[in-house]
């Protein structure tokens, strides 16, 4: 796929050479949001609407949609030189986009919006930016603590316990290995499938026509991550019920103490699968990387995600802002 070029910058496509130039730039900040990953983002984009550039020193990540340019992250790297890369990464994106409208960067951590505001002349900057730009707050991650996920002690958690001992009793065959995605391809696309009809009977037929529509890139993402799970440094498991993958989950370390899950999947049917696996997961996070806290990412603004993900009590609530042009 070639270069584009816009406003007299290259933006190279954002496949797998990309992965060391992202992760020199993460290993220069501080953070703990889900999507700073170059596989978080990776698996997600589509084969050719994703696009990189290093901009004063700061990785920029683009991706295009309807031929509009808008930043999937704000740009990556010093905190020095991260507010002109902002500046330019905004001329770019109007010089290609129909309206400055469609211009935005998208998952902007609060210390980078605090830099944003701020300079030597503070009174000055923040009046600047604010007739320049706008600062919504959009989603946040949920972040636990390790420790309580897989522990799951106390009232709190009581619900959580009894689902894993009732799979526990009704499963007693079930067992998990740590995915591997050649020997668990199809059975994790078998499953996948499944999931995807199983939310479909149970939805009203207006609710599953919108959500059929949407399923292509998450099936596509499912299929990316495992085709380059090696490369993509990913760790996961599968459970097995019956000789069948009834559920599967992958994730990564996102900074020293903290991991994140990027993706799991459970039948439906089984009860007490999601409870299972995701105890089973944080365990081997913490295993193999040492790690305090688990994000789980946001809840993507839909409500029983929210309840689900608050039902764990989450550690803290990291907000992710976009950054607007007025």
């Amino acid at each position: 796929m070639a270069n584009l070029v816009i406003n007299k910058q290259a933006l190279k496509p954002f496949g797998l050479k990309a992965k060391p130039v992202l992760e020199k730039q993460l290993r220069k900040i501080d953070v703990d949001i889900s999507d700073y990953t170059f596989a978080a983002n990776y698996i997600w984009l589509g084969n050719s609407s994703g696009f990189y550039a290093v901009i004063n020193k700061c990785f920029c990540l683009f991706i295009i949609t309807g031929g509009e340019l808008t930043m999937l992250l704000p740009p990556i790297g010093k905190k020095k030189n991260v507010d002109k890369a902002i500046v330019r990464c905004f001329e770019i994106m109007n010089a290609n986009n129909s309206s400055p409208y469609y211009s935005r960067i998208d998952y902007v951590q609060a210390s980078t919006v605090e830099e944003f505001v701020q300079s030597e002349d503070e009174a000055q900057s923040m009046f600047e930016m604010l007739e320049h730009y706008i600062i919504e707050k959009k989603l946040v991650d949920y972040v636990y603590e390790a420790d309580k996920l897989i522990e799951l002690r106390g009232n709190s958690y009581h619900t959580k316990r009894t689902e894993i001992n009732r799979f526990r009793n009704s499963y007693t065959d079930a067992y998990v290995e740590e995915l591997d995605s050649e020997k668990h391809f199809e059975g994790i696309m078998a499953l996948f499938n499944k999931w995807v009809a199983d939310r479909v009977k149970y939805m009203p037929k207006e609710e599953a026509e919108v959500f059929l529509e949407g399923i292509h890139q998450e099936r596509h993402a499912v299929k990316r991550m495992l085709k380059h799970y090696t490369e993509l440094g990913l760790l996961g498991l599968v459970i097995y019920i019956d000789g069948e993958i009834k559920g599967f989950t992958a994730g990564e370390r996102i900074s020293g103490d903290t991991a994140c899950v990027i993706i799991e999947k459970t039948d439906f049917e089984v009860m007490g699968c999601a409870q299972f696996i995701f105890r089973e997961f944080s365990k081997l996070l913490k295993e193999r990387y040492g790690i305090v806290y688990i994000n789980v990412g946001d809840d993507m603004g839909f409500e029983n995600l929210k309840k689900v993900k608050m039902s764990y009590r989450p550690f803290k609530l990291v907000p992710k802002y976009t950054i607007y042009q007025k």
